[in-house]
């Protein structure tokens, strides 16, 4: 029996969190990929996993590619691109897995909306525009507002509109890099930007924990730094679970992000159907002391989730911070990966995100990461000061 992962472009997600806890469960592995090419790197071939090309994004080549192979025990994915296709491959097969309606609201975000307002839970207001329709088909949309794609990630593309003006401007430039793809143009929703962190099996879900998002300035929304936060007003949860019900998100891991409006209101900002990213998820899976990736794939093996440590209770902090570049150009110098320990026995790490060398134009995105730095202590200001005085002992210089 064999474990198959979908996925497009290597991430650290699968090369240092499911491949590892697979060779641990004694799961042989197989990533289904449409970037082989990609995957040719030494974690995977230390590790002895196949990699075979496959249409992944289609449920037909995902079949076509499992079929082909060893009887599988598992099939899952981490890309929010291959969620769907993945899940009714899972259900052809008679697997475990998500359910492929839930998957699809969470990617396409027109959907989402739809889907919780008609459930009488909240109403974000939203329009859709086709690529043939122009800017103001979404003049009713009051301004502040946020146009992004409909199927986004990343905040690539996503950006706070001040006027009419300003939103005609961008959709020409989004087309630019997006032709034939829908845009939202959506009200800003204001408040305090969290992120829920929840893992399910075929009987229920469980809270992992929560984030608390420090953005970049806008008008792009790039994420700075992540605090866990994982104690939230009984209302505030109840909301965003009734929400993640109503979505039909349940089994698996879900990263959800949502803002805590003055009036105590959770609103979805989106719901991610994967674990969370950019080494978050490792950086939780060392808070929580928590075989994290083995959890996902057991689950969906068929195993029920074991008990979890209650995240509210938890006697420790982490903070995750991202080196962002600061303009278009070549990353000349920066260091390796680096393990230390600060005061008060703070972990520290850094981890590359970026290769000296790389080339890349500035997008107000995560993908200007340059590294993830990240502490893990005994509390919110001893984590703080020792990243602080970590980070400033390091130096990303960018050329060009």
């Amino acid at each position: 029996m064999r474990l198959y992962l979908t996925a497009l472009n290597p991430t650290d997600s699968v090369l240092d969190g499911f491949l590892p806890a697979a060779v641990r469960l004694g799961l042989p592995v197989t990533v289904l990929t449409d970037q082989p090419a990609a995957w040719r790197v030494e974690p995977v071939r230390r590790s002895g996993v196949e990699i075979r090309g496959a249409d992944v994004r289609d449920v037909r080549g995902v079949l076509d590619a499992v079929q082909q192979g060893e009887p599988p025990v598992a099939l899952l994915s981490n890309s929010d691109h291959l969620q769907t296709a993945t899940a009714l491959a899972a259900e052809y097969l008679g697997l475990p897995g998500k359910d492929w309606r839930a998957t699809l609201r969470g990617k396409d975000k027109g959907l989402t909306r739809r889907t919780v307002a008609d459930a009488g839970l909240d109403r974000v207001a939203v329009v859709a525009l086709h690529p043939d329709d122009p800017a103001e088909r979404a003049g009713n949309v009051p301004f502040p507002a946020v146009v992004k794609p409909r199927e986004g990630v990343a905040s690539e593309d996503v950006y706070l509109i001040e006027d009419m003006a300003e939103l005609r401007r961008r959709v020409a430039e989004i087309r630019t890099r997006r032709p034939g793809q829908d845009l939202l143009v959506e009200e800003y929703l204001a408040g305090e930007l969290h992120t829920l962190e929840t893992l399910g099996d075929a009987s229920g879900r469980a809270v992992l924990g929560g984030w608390r998002t420090s953005l970049g300035p806008p008008p792009t929304f790039t994420e700075e730094a992540l605090d866990w936060a994982p104690e939230l007003p009984a209302p505030v949860l109840g909301q965003v679970l009734a929400q993640l019900d109503a979505l039909g998100v349940g089994f698996g891991a879900c990263h959800t992000e949502f803002v805590v409006t003055d009036d105590g209101r959770a609103r979805l900002v989106e719901v991610n159907y994967r674990l969370v990213g950019d080494r978050v998820d490792l950086v939780m899976a060392d808070l929580l002391e928590l075989p994290l990736f083995a959890h996902v794939i057991r689950i969906h093996a068929g195993d029920p989730l074991p008990p979890l440590p209650d995240p509210v209770h938890l006697a420790r902090h982490a903070r995750v911070e991202w080196v962002c570049a600061d303009r278009s150009g070549t990353l000349a110098a920066a260091p390796g990966p680096v393990d230390a320990t600060g005061p008060a026995g703070v972990t520290l790490g850094i981890r590359p995100l970026r290769t000296v060398g790389t080339t890349a134009p500035l997008t107000g995105t995560n993908r200007d990461y340059l590294a993830a730095l990240h502490g893990i202590g005994p509390d919110p200001a001893t984590v703080r000061a020792a990243l602080a005085r970590f980070r400033a002992a390091h130096r990303w210089r960018i050329e060009g």
